[in-house]
C-alpha cells in the first residue's frame, strides 16, 4: 500500500480493520453476523459448499430437511433451523430408517441442524454453522404424526442419572444402536454424548469396537445426541477438526465419569490476575469471504 493509500486508510478509519473486513459491506461492518444469519429464511441459489470451520463459517446452498419424512420428524419448527448441507439430509435419511430395523423404532426426532445459510445463530450453539451438524433426540418416538404445535411442546427425555455420571433407565439397546448406527457410517468425523452414555456403551458392546472411537464425552448432550460430518470431499473450503486421537476413548470417558463422581479441587485463582473476557460475538470480518456473498445470493 503506498504512503497515499496508507493514509487515506487511516482516514477512513480502515486502517485498524482486518484485511477481509475491508472487503466486508459497509452495512455489515462493525455489526454481529448473527443477525445476518439469524434473518435469512431460505437457503442460497448456490451449489451446496460449506465454507469455514464449524463453529466459524457457513453454507452455500443450504437445502432444508423436509419437516416430515418416512421415518423422522423434525422438531421446533419455528426455529428454522431444519437445514443443512445435502450429505446431512442423506444422513438423518438413512439413520433414520436403519433404527426401524436395528431397534424396532418408528424412526427419529430430529432437532436442530443449521440456518438456511448456516452461520452463527441468534441464540443457543456456537458450532451448527456449516450445516453438517444435527441434534438427533435420544428418545424412542412414539409416533410420527405430531402436529407443528405438538413439536413445539413434546419435551425430550434426559437419559443421564449423576449429573451425566450413569445412564438411568430410559437407556436402552434402542440408544446404544443409535449411537453405534452413527458412529458407524463412514460420513461422520464425531459424535458428542455425555460420559456416563459412552462409558456405558464401553461396557455393553461386544462386537467391533472401532465405532467407539467417535463418540466424545461432552457436557450436556443427556437429551439428543450431536452427529457432526465431516467436511464432505472437495469441499476445498471447508475446515474439518483435528483428527481424534488413537483407540476407543473409553478410559478417557471414564476419567470423564470419575471426575463427576469425585470433582477435583478446584484450581487457586490468581486475584491479580485479570477477568476473562466475555466471548465477542462475531463479525463477517471473522468469517471466510464467501460467507458475504451467500448473504447477498438470491
Amino acid at each position: 500500500m503506498t504512503s497515499v493509500l496508507k493514509f487515506l486508510a487511516v482516514i477512513l478509519g480502515l486502517a485498524a480493520l482486518p484485511a477481509f473486513a475491508q472487503g466486508v459491506p459497509a452495512s455489515m461492518q462493525g455489526k454481529e453476523a448473527k443477525q445476518f444469519f439469524g434473518a435469512a429464511k431460505v437457503g442460497s441459489r448456490q451449489g451446496a459448499a460449506p465454507f469455514g470451520s464449524y463453529a466459524k463459517g457457513c453454507i452455500a446452498g443450504g437445502v432444508q430437511l423436509p419437516q416430515t419424512g418416512p421415518t423422522w420428524q423434525a422438531m421446533r419448527l419455528s426455529r428454522n433451523r431444519n437445514w443443512g448441507h445435502p450429505q446431512l439430509i442423506d444422513f438423518i435419511a438413512d439413520l433414520s430408517g436403519q433404527m426401524r430395523q436395528r431397534a424396532g423404532w418408528p424412526g427419529l426426532y430430529v432437532g436442530d441442524l443449521s440456518q438456511p445459510r448456516g452461520g452463527p445463530m441468534l441464540s443457543g450453539h456456537r458450532s451448527h454453522q456449516l450445516g453438517l451438524d444435527a441434534d438427533v433426540w435420544l428418545m424412542q418416538p412414539s409416533r410420527l404424526d405430531l402436529s407443528i404445535r405438538e413439536r413445539e411442546n413434546l419435551s425430550a427425555t434426559s437419559m443421564r442419572r449423576a449429573n451425566g455420571a450413569y445412564v438411568n433407565s430410559g437407556w436402552t439397546r434402542g440408544q446404544h444402536e443409535l449411537v453405534k448406527a452413527a458412529a458407524s457410517d463412514p460420513r461422520v468425523a464425531r459424535i458428542f454424548i455425555f460420559p456416563g452414555a459412552k462409558v456405558q456403551m464401553c461396557k455393553d458392546e461386544t462386537g467391533n469396537r472401532d465405532w467407539l472411537r467417535k463418540v466424545r464425552p461432552w457436557w450436556g448432550h443427556h437429551y439428543h445426541m450431536h452427529v457432526r460430518l465431516a467436511c464432505p470431499s472437495g469441499a476445498s473450503g471447508c475446515i474439518n477438526q483435528d483428527p481424534i486421537p488413537a483407540g476407543d476413548g473409553c478410559a478417557d470417558a471414564q476419567e470423564w465419569v470419575n471426575n463427576i463422581l469425585n470433582p477435583p479441587p478446584p484450581k487457586p485463582r490468581d486475584p491479580n490476575a485479570p477477568k476473562p473476557k466475555p466471548k465477542r460475538e462475531l463479525t463477517m470480518a471473522d468469517l471466510p469471504q464467501q460467507c458475504v456473498g451467500v448473504l447477498q445470493s438470491q
